[in-house]
């Protein structure tokens, strides 16, 4: 008998973990500021996020100029951009996060909130993006980033809405229209 209740609390104890693992959202992590300063994510609550793992020496860092546009014409609608670098790709982030800084403010003026630099793929991955990639939890979305400039579109309750690829900028039609959905889907 004490076997038998030991499985049947081993088996609500997986449930109750699965259930809380289901419910986790993007809203859940802390990320550091681009200034080291601890940012919990749940700070977005409400608005629509679109997180961006970014690169100052790739083929795609023009597309920060894309990113400050959409931020600057949505922001005022709750819309905003997390900015989050990483070194994972051909080593096109090598700088510290003060050259981070300095680069994206000089050169694309960038005025959306940036992050310190983290990994986005590997051993050392970061616990936002090992959440984000798992393809297990989130079919649609998840899946290992490929390279820089990956772009997931995160509702108000902090879950994922969509995922764009590096290729698809961020002032595409395709962007355009699910941020103008989703900020339409915030005002009711």
């Amino acid at each position: 008998m004490t076997k038998m209740i030991s499985q049947v609390l081993f088996c609500l104890l997986l449930c109750a973990a699965g259930l809380m693992a289901a419910d986790k959202n993007v809203f859940d992590f802390t990320l550091n500021s681009i200034d080291g300063q601890s940012t919990p994510l749940a700070s977005f609550k409400g608005k629509l996020v679109m997180l961006v793992n970014v690169a100052s020496r790739c083929g795609f860092t023009p597309q920060y100029s894309a990113l400050e546009a959409i931020y600057e014409k949505y922001k005022d609608r709750g819309f905003v951009i997390v900015g989050i670098p990483a070194n994972n790709f051909g080593a096109q982030e090598p700088g510290t996060n003060q050259e981070i800084k300095t680069f994206c403010a000089t050169k694309y003026k960038v005025s959306f909130p940036m992050m310190s630099k983290v990994s986005v793929k590997g051993n050392d991955i970061t616990p936002l993006y090992e959440f984000l990639t798992d393809k297990s939890a989130s079919p649609k979305t998840g899946g290992e980033i490929q390279w820089n400039f990956t772009k997931f579109l995160v509702g108000p309750d902090g879950h994922v809405i969509t995922r764009f690829e590096p290729e698809v900028t961020p002032d595409s039609p395709e962007v355009i229209a699910a941020i103008e959905k989703a900020l339409n889907d915030l005002k009711r």
